[in-house]
């Protein structure tokens, strides 16, 4: 009897052959970019939009989806480069509260029944006109701590790759090993049930904000340790690019069903992306549409393996 993965494999499988697919074409058309420093510049990037991405499935997990991911971790950027370089204290307690307002967000839109969608664009507005009063123009600096850890160079991979797998098992056991995270996913599959099973759906909700918060706040903290500076239109392009990454790392919008591993290596793949379309020569302007071709491609694949294991169950 051959073996057949399973969903939950294909979860995985199908963004982690892409991955290496759009890998191996990028060795081939840049034979140099095999090497510690080429794989190190590839994949610069890809923490900061990874840890976007796992703040984007927390909330997708409860089946909501939030559209201010981008202007919030802006909004990150500019209090790192500012406060929390010139006054810590002050800019600890600005991004503890600013994950507080996600739990709150979170209760609001649960005990009001509003629509996740509206809520956040409206927030989008708000972090990006405090982006803008914080930092008007770009500048600012990355505390010398987190320039340093964003620059290390540990043996043997480079440090993008290792934060990667450190964010997607400390995901993972949040998400799919912790009995918070079994019930986050419950909420999304099915909420009645959680309800009768005697969880508060509202402190669940409120949870999964949070952690999406704060998995957001790392993103804004990161990559203006990688930038060494901030702007309050940086991260712009993360809300499309971390819901992109959950959906191509196998998760669904409703359902509560994610995979925390397959959402890092869609992040990566959406990173590695950019730099073979850059390869390609291919314009700025048409890069987007190109990421979101094969955003098309990979999961055009998975519906068809699903289709075709359907027909084979019911045989």
């Amino acid at each position: 009897m051959s073996w057949r993965p399973g969903p939950e494999t294909l979860r995985v499988l199908i963004p982690a052959l892409s991955l290496a697919v759009l890998l191996a074409a990028v060795f081939w058309l840049q034979p140099r970019a095999m090497s510690y420093t080429g794989l190190n510049l590839l994949f610069n990037l890809a923490v900061p939009i990874a840890l976007a991405t796992i703040a984007q499935m927390m909330i997708m997990t409860v089946n909501d989806l939030d559209l201010s991911m981008g202007t919030f971790v802006s909004f990150v950027a500019c209090v790192t480069a500012t406060f929390l370089q010139s006054d810590p204290v002050i800019g600890i307690l600005i991004l503890a509260g600013a994950i507080g307002v996600y739990a709150l967000l979170g209760i609001v839109i649960y005990v009001r029944n509003l629509p996740s969608i509206v809520v956040t664009l409206g927030m989008s507005f708000v972090w990006g006109g405090l982006a803008v009063l914080i930092l008007p123009s770009p500048g600012g600096s990355a505390p010398e701590w987190l320039r340093w850890l964003m620059t290390s160079r540990p043996p043997f991979v480079p440090m993008a790759i290792v934060a990667s797998v450190l964010i997607a098992l400390v995901a993972h056991f949040i998400v799919m090993q912790s009995a918070f995270g079994v019930v986050m996913r419950g909420v999304g599959g099915n909420q009645r049930s959680v309800e009768r099973a005697g969880w508060s759906v509202l402190r669940v909700r409120a949870g999964a904000y949070a952690l999406a918060g704060l998995f957001a706040v790392l993103a804004g903290m990161m990559l203006v340790g990688l930038t060494t500076a901030a702007d309050a239109n940086i991260a712009l392009r993360y809300t499309l690019l971390s819901i992109a990454g959950v959906i191509l790392g196998g998760g669904d919008f409703v359902g509560g069903r994610v995979s925390p591993i397959g959402a890092v290596i869609g992040a990566l793949t959406l990173t590695l992306a950019g730099s073979f379309l850059s390869f390609l020569r291919i314009s700025p302007d048409w890069q987007i549409g190109a990421q979101g071709a094969i955003l098309i491609i990979v999961l055009a694949v998975r519906l068809l393996v699903q289709r075709q294991q359907q027909r084979e169950a019911r045989q």
